[in-house]
């Protein structure tokens, strides 16, 4: 089965940059938040698709009406943090008033219980297993937080699977979905969303997510924008992992909806024997 997610953040949200490392420097940039995120609702709605948005909390703050619309659509609503900061540079009291925030915020905007998070940059690692003490107290029962490999802002190389699995902590368990991959000459490769699914060619993509029984699909707004400004000082390859292939990418991610079927997480959840599955611990 495919699942089909969103990072819902703007364009200049990107990680360990110094000049959008704070939050009290966000609001100089413009925002182009609004027409990223309607063009992705317009073609859900056009394929009837689901899809699980994981949203920051900043955005809920400074762009309600965006969260708003997601959910009168029917979209599935997850946190992704408030202020999009690595979950493995917090220490646990800064991490857990960031989902506090994030999840007040959000909450009282669709009025529901939000039941998923997915860690800015996939940083939950072997460094921060604790996060899912307060993932668990704060009512998340689903995570997608686990990269399989190794990442420039987090990675869990060694996580053993590529599938959904109970991951547990201190005798606390979540379910989790992780991002999927590939083998090809026994290397993991992963091409199923980001900067990946902007790299790889759509035959590749087609070919490898047909071979494989659990797909995580994941994007961010900017990943479909051509004409987003360009920040200064990210270095050569940094600049071309953040914006080679963004003429290109929605046309690709059209081709792919009309290839595969897709779900959003709760659905995906509901089609699942956990009991079956293993536990991992973390």
């Amino acid at each position: 089965m495919n699942i089909l997610t969103f990072d819902i953040e703007d364009w200049f949200h990107l990680l360990d940059h110094d000049s959008t490392r704070e939050v009290s420097t966000w609001h100089q940039f413009p925002s182009r938040m609004q027409e990223n995120v309607d063009r992705i609702l317009e073609v859900l709605v056009e394929k009837n698709l689901k899809a699980t948005f994981f949203c920051l909390g900043w955005v809920g703050k400074n762009h309600p009406d965006v969260i708003r619309k997601i959910d009168s659509l029917g979209f599935e609503i997850g946190t992704h943090s408030y202020a999009h900061q690595l979950a493995h540079h917090q220490p646990p009291m800064l991490f857990r008033e960031d989902l506090v925030r994030s999840l007040s915020i959000l909450e009282d905007l669709i009025g529901k219980k939000i039941r998923a998070y997915r860690a800015p940059g996939f940083s939950l690692t072997p460094r921060n297993p604790w996060i899912i003490e307060f993932l668990h107290e704060q009512g998340i029962e689903m995570d997608s937080s686990i990269f399989p490999g190794n990442h420039s802002h987090g990675g869990f190389a060694t996580f053993e699977g590529n599938g959904p699995v109970k991951i547990s902590h201190k005798g606390i368990t979540l379910k989790e979905f992780p991002i999927s991959y590939s083998r090809i000459l026994g290397r993991r490769i992963i091409f199923s969303g980001g900067g990946y699914f902007r790299l790889c060619p759509y035959g590749m993509i087609h070919r490898l997510m047909r071979q494989s029984p659990y797909n995580m699909a994941y994007f961010h707004p900017r990943d479909f924008d051509a004409g987003q400004p360009r920040l200064e000082g990210l270095g050569s390859i940094r600049t071309f992992k953040s914006y080679y292939g963004l003429a290109s990418a929605f046309p690709k991610f059209r081709q792919m909806i009309s290839d595969f079927s897709f779900v959003d997480l709760a659905t995906f959840d509901k089609s699942l024997d956990w009991e079956q599955l293993p536990v991992v611990a973390v």
